[in-house]
Formats: structure tokens, C-alpha cells, sequence
């Protein structure tokens, strides 16, 4: 049973799917997200940027209902996911597919078993069934006939490539993306971005993307926002988050540190500890 395909442009609106509001989560007494308000549109590919550490892939979390929030609602297609049982949180992650950042492949199972490992678990799908469906997503990743190869002997693409595929086997609504490009060298981390690109299109796939490269970020975007200190503080179509006057936003762009930041380390290469013997 192959994957079916649904063009982009016949799903693309201004549909809410996802909806955060007034979302706030912490972590032993340190704020990660400081009252969050977010609408997401179905059939767009957003990518959410930041600095390391500032709550990116527990929105991510949030949304499939990995975590939970302190206070605030969080709504996929009109359900509370803070408030759903642990039955509907498992209906709900067949709607939701998830890359995650390492891939995490299930290192005892080859290609094919990682790949149909969730229609196992939440179809009833024949043997030949869920074999033509891991062949049919195999393919649309660039990587047929590699499904009797462990994730040992595959490459860091190769890897991001199948869990992509485990991401989309259960033709998912929404995907979401934490870092696909991270630890690929530049032509690798391209691949995934076209990628992104055909699934979106193909299967009008709803993508949510969290990443600091800015290069991925303006060739998949559709919609770009910042999140810093636990907030969102831009927001917009890539050329309108370009054109911003915030500062925080212009160094991330830019990929320039904060001046606090370059005053910590070079306090810290001052200390005594980090000094080297005094002059005699």
C-alpha cells in the first residue's frame, strides 16, 4: 500500500493546526518558555530558530505531547493535547510524525524493520502491505534497496534519511523536524533540505523545523520566528524576518555573539585559575 500523495498547493491556508497559548515551562527553577503564544497553518513549513538552549525542541515536545506544559493550553486540530489521555496521545502521534535530532534508530533492527516498526505498532496492515509501504517511503528519500542494511553500516545522512522515513510511513499530517541538518557535512545537510521541500509538496505535509542553520532555514521557510529568553520576538516571512531591526535577531542572522557573552569568556580566560605563572 503505497504512501498517498497530496499536493502542497491544494492544503496550503490559513488553517490553525497547532495552536500554543500563554505556554510556560520550566526546568528545576529555570524559565525555558515564558508565556508562549503561537498559531501554526496547516500545509506550511515553519522554522523555528534560536540560540542553544532556549526551549526550541520542548515546543517541539509540547506539541506531541512528549512533555507537558506548566500552565497554558497547547491544541492540535481543535484537541487539548495538555489534557488528552495516554490513549489519545498514542492515536495522536499517527498524525504527527517525528524526526528527532540523532535519528534514533533502533540499533537491533535493520532498515526495514526500523522503517515499518510503527505500522506495526498502530496499523493493521498486511506483511506485503507494510513492505510496499516501507519501499514506497524508502524511495521517496533517495534510499530504495537498502532496507537489509543495519543503521551501523549507514552513513549520518544515511541515518537521518531512514528515520525520515519512519517520520512519514504512517502519512502523518505534521512533521517535526529537531536539527535534520545537524552533524551532515553541506551537500548532506542540502539533501535534507530538498527533501523537506518534495515531502511538503508531495504530500502536503504540514513541517515544523527547529535548527540554527540559517542556509536550511531560507530554503525551506515559508514562515521564520525567533525564540529567545522564552519568547518569540520575530516572527514572519523569511524576507520580512531579514529585514527586522531587532538587534538579538540581526546577530543570529549574522551568527555574531552577544557582547555579555564575549564578556563572560574573557573574564573567565582572566581568572586566576585560567592565568598562567605570574612574571618573576
Amino acid at each position: 500500500m503505497p504512501v498517498v500523495e497530496r499536493k502542497k498547493t491544494l492544503v496550503q491556508s490559513d488553517e490553525v493546526i497547532i495552536r500554543l497559548v500563554d505556554v510556560h515551562k520550566s526546568f528545576d527553577g529555570l524559565t525555558v518558555l515564558d508565556g508562549v503564544c503561537l498559531e501554526l497553518y496547516r500545509g506550511h513549513t515553519t522554522v523555528m530558530l534560536g540560540p542553544s538552549g532556549t526551549g526550541k525542541t520542548v515546543l517541539l515536545k509540547l506539541m506531541v505531547g512528549l512533555l507537558k506544559p506548566d500552565s497554558g493550553e497547547v491544541w492540535f486540530d481543535d484537541q487539548r493535547v495538555d489534557k488528552m489521555s495516554s490513549q489519545q496521545l498514542v492515536e495522536l502521534r499517527t498524525r504527527i510524525g517525528y524526526l528527532f535530532q540523532m535519528g534514533a534508530l533502533f540499533d537491533s533492527m535493520n532498515v526495514r524493520d526500523n522503517v515499518s516498526f510503527p505500522l506495526v505498532e498502530h496499523t493493521k496492515l498486511s506483511k506485503r502491505e507494510r513492505l510496499d509501504r516501507c519501499d514506497c517511503v524508502l524511495g521517496m528519500v533517495g534510499l530504495p534497496q537498502i532496507d537489509g542494511k543495519m543503521p551501523s553500516d549507514l552513513s549520518g545522512g544515511q541515518k537521518k534519511r531512514v528515520a525520515l522515513a519512519r517520520a512519514i510511513v504512517l502519512e502523518p499530517n505534521v512533521v517535526l523536524y529537531d536539527e535534520p541538518t545537524t552533524g551532515l557535512d553541506p551537500i548532506r545537510a542540502d539533501l535534507i533540505n530538498e527533501l523537506i521541500n518534495s515531502l511538503a509538496q508531495r504530500l502536503g505535509i504540514t513541517s515544523i523545523v527547529v535548527t540554527h542553520d540559517m542556509i536550511s532555514a531560507n530554503k525551506i521557510a515559508d514562515r521564520m520566528l525567533l525564540l529567545y529568553d522564552g519568547q518569540i520576538i520575530a516572527d514572519g516571512a523569511p524576507a520580512q524576518f531579514a529585514r527586522t531591526d531587532d538587534d538579538r535577531v540581526q546577530r543570529f542572522i549574522k551568527g555574531q555573539a552577544e557582547q555579555s557573552d564575549l564578556d563572560h569568556i574573557w573574564a573567565g580566560s582572566r581568572s586566576p585559575a585560567n592565568s598562567g605563572p605570574s612574571p618573576t
